[in-house]
């Protein structure tokens, strides 16, 4: 092995490579196409290069150079403790926070994240490195993840799964000191599972991931490899697994965690292991323990609708917690009563939510608008209260700057904010200097960034066509042709096709001669959701259309990286979901950062980040009770918005022939949004409003 080989795999064992643009000049130098290829994934592309490939840079004193340099940075950071936790938060240090998620989006290439809830999960931990946040998170390491998406030439989608190559991903399992891989068991039913123990090295903080055996004599355990797939049985099994197993984890590697935080209901069942490990420890009966964990558990919730929350029927709940139930030492009833909203229902499902709020003394939701709309969902649980009463409070998600932010757009903005911005990112009167933003220079970054995304969808879109063995042209794609995006999971209430309501209107609006409009969409449906893949297969007949095959792009297996290319690229970044149903969506946010300015409905984020002047917004606020009325409204709304305000705007061009408007629109949206929707101010809200009193070590703050 070359040396430049072995300093680079020794790079690439932690995850900080994700967010940093230290490698990406390395692995550029040495091949510009492999490392396009491989999506930026370090070690497979150091597999997939030629030795020779190696050989002859192992001599370049400018890779060696920027390869140590790399080295340093990565020492420097994950070493050093001048970070905000030390000066804001030093308590914290000793109480180490445990944030239990189903899913992490950390790379594309460590498949365990489907949507918004893993990419959310993974900036949070990333944010948590960056600030000195002492955190764990905790999830399942699943075998095959989540699909690929295929689109058959009628529009269907197929669901690809495909096993995890280990090899391909910094993860290794965790050894003991005899060199075997370190097990926890996870008691079900009449069967005990067992998972191996797996780290991932995420900046300063680990990633724990449990990767279940397979044994020949359960059931249960080949039930738990897929993220989201099979029945309620699966999905039971998973949450066992995560919160029972992902908690032992922690106890196993010595970790004490000072700060329980549950990402959904989804990991609840970690508060039962926790209050069951101190009653064993303590002799102290169930209702005292249980107030002890619960003064320490955070919770979140991201879901504004009922049906989006996990119910089990009673017996089967009950069927799979009875060894929980023995260490508990509760009836059927009072097990069953901490899942219910009210416990003397024996009708009632058992719902994770209801346990995770009951088990936690501080809970929020994710944007202000969801904290109203969760204060009522919730209202049972307290009912002496009014909704505003309710002590579900909101922290507003926010976004990994370094994830999402492309490396032309950083260079731009240190020349303009100063070298150390990034430090300096939740500093609003940093921000106000982004109007010494030169707009030409902006303009510049954003024609280059838009040919990217244009050339990636090219190469897209030609790959499925041959695999389909489609000889149909592939569209004629513009830079200089207004660009919008749309790429979210294609459930109904998100409304792909909102944008297609009135056919002719749209028809007319994307091929107009003097103003012409593309659209790029992408997403997948769940597997089990066949109204959305039937709004997939709408889109795909419309991106067939011969009227409209230069305006309309679908992109098959819609995955971080295409996130990626679609939000650095677009003009205009488009979301349609029904109010309220939307909790946050933190893909704008994203589009912030790289100059894309957003189209909403008032919902989630947007509802609370919307001044007339840092984008745009349809619809008005306005809930019918009948949701074709309110498609319709919401439809006609954004085509008044799209022909009156957003194209003539985009449109208008100087002497320079730049939009100066439009970007002096790009310049206010980062001046006022920048700064209050990133990560780091989204995880120093927790830490002091959450993680600071949950560990005891400061007052609670009120957060409503």
């Amino acid at each position: 092995m070359s040396e430049l080989r072995d300093r680079l795999l020794r790079l690439s064992q932690n995850l900080w490579w994700s967010w940093n643009e230290d490698l990406d000049g390395i692995f550029r130098a040495i091949d510009r196409e492999l490392w396009r290829e491989v999506n930026h994934n370090p070690i497979e592309f150091l597999k997939r290069v030629p030795s020779t490939a190696l050989a002859t840079k192992d001599k370049d004193a400018s890779i060696l150079a920027q390869t140590i340099r790399a080295e340093k940075h990565l020492e420097d950071y994950v070493k050093s403790e001048s970070h905000w936790t030390s000066w804001n938060a030093p308590a914290l240090t000793s109480c180490p926070v445990a944030y239990f998620s189903f899913e992490f989006c950390i790379h594309e290439s460590l498949p365990i994240y489907s949507g918004g809830l893993g990419v959310l999960a993974g900036d949070h931990l990333k944010a948590c490195s960056d600030l000195g946040v002492p955190a764990y998170g905790v999830t399942l390491l699943y075998r095959q993840g989540y699909f690929h998406q295929r689109i058959d030439a009628e529009g269907r989608q197929t669901e690809v799964y495909e096993d995890l190559d280990a090899t391909t991903v910094p993860i290794e399992p965790v050894r003991g000191p005899d060199g075997e891989i370190l097990t926890v068991t996870i008691p079900v039913a009449q069967e005990v599972l067992v998972a191996e123990i797996w780290r991932a090295r995420v900046g300063r903080c680990d990633l724990i991931l449990l990767n279940l055996c397979e044994q020949q004599d359960s059931s249960a355990s080949a039930r738990v490899f897929r993220l989201y797939g099979g029945d309620k049985t699966t999905r039971l099994l998973q949450e066992l697994a995560l919160g029972v197993g992902g908690y032992r984890a922690l106890r196993k590697l010595g970790v004490r965690p000072g700060v329980l935080h549950l990402n959904e209901g989804h990991c609840a069942f970690a508060t039962l292991e926790a209050i069951a490990e101190r009653m064993e420890k303590t002799g102290l009966p169930f209702h005292q323990a249980a107030d002890d964990v619960a003064e320490s558990t955070v919770f979140t919730t991201h879901t504004p609708v009922a049906a989006g929350h996990d119910f089990f029927e009673a017996g089967h709940a009950l069927h799979y917690l009875r060894p929980m139930q023995a260490r508990l030492g509760l009836s059927d009833h009072e097990l069953l009563g901490l899942g219910r909203v009210n416990p003397q229902n024996p009708n009632e499902e058992f719902c994770m939510t209801v346990l995770a709020l009951k088990l936690s003394r501080r809970a929020n939701a994710v944007s202000s608008l969801h904290g109203i709309v969760s204060r009522r969902m919730w209202q049972g649980l307290w009912p002496d209260r009014r909704p505003s009463e309710v002590p579900i409070g909101h922290i507003t998600n926010g976004a990994h700057v370094d994830t999402w932010l492309a490396d032309e757009l950083k260079q731009l903005y240190g020349d303009c904010l100063g070298s150390d911005w990034r430090n300096h990112v939740c500093d609003p009167v940093r921000w106000r200097q982004i109007e010494k933003l030169d707009e030409f220079q902006l303009w510049s970054i954003k024609v280059i960034l838009k040919q990217r995304l244009l050339d990636f969808v090219v190469r897209r879109l030609q790959s499925q066509r041959e695999r389909l063995g489609d000889d149909t042209p592939l569209p004629n794609l513009r830079t200089d042709v207004f660009t919008i995006g749309f790429a979210r999971r294609f459930a109904a209430y998100k409304r792909a096709t909102l944008f297609f309501q009135d056919y002719d209107r749209a028809k007319r609006l994307l091929t107009n001669p003097d103003r012409p409009v593309q659209i790029i969409l992408a997403g997948k449906s769940h597997p089990a959701d066949e109204p959305g893949k039937a709004l997939l297969q709408r889109l795909h007949e419309l991106s067939r259309d011969p009227d409209l095959r230069d305006h309309v792009v679908l992109l098959e297996d819609h995955d971080k990286n295409v996130s990626r290319h679609m939000l650095e690229g677009c003009d205009l970044w488009l979301n349609s979901p029904r109010r309220p149903l939307e909790a946050c969506g933190t893909s704008g946010m994203k589009a912030v950062f790289n100059g894309t300015l957003n189209c909403s409905t008032l919902d989630g984020w947007w509802d609370e980040a919307y001044d007339t002047r840092n984008g745009f917004a349809f619809g008005d606020g306005a809930v019918f009770a009948d949701p074709a009325q309110q498609d319709k409204h919401d439809a006609d709304g954004l085509m008044d918005v799209l022909t009156g305000r957003v194209l003539p705007l985009f449109y208008d061009r100087n002497g320079q022939r730049i939009p100066l408007q439009w970007l002096r629109m790009v310049k206010h949206a980062l001046k006022t949004l920048a700064w209050r929707y990133n990560a780091d101010r989204m995880v120093m809200d927790y830490t002091h409003h959450m993680y600071l009193p949950a560990s005891g070590t400061q007052t609670a703050r009120v957060l409503f």
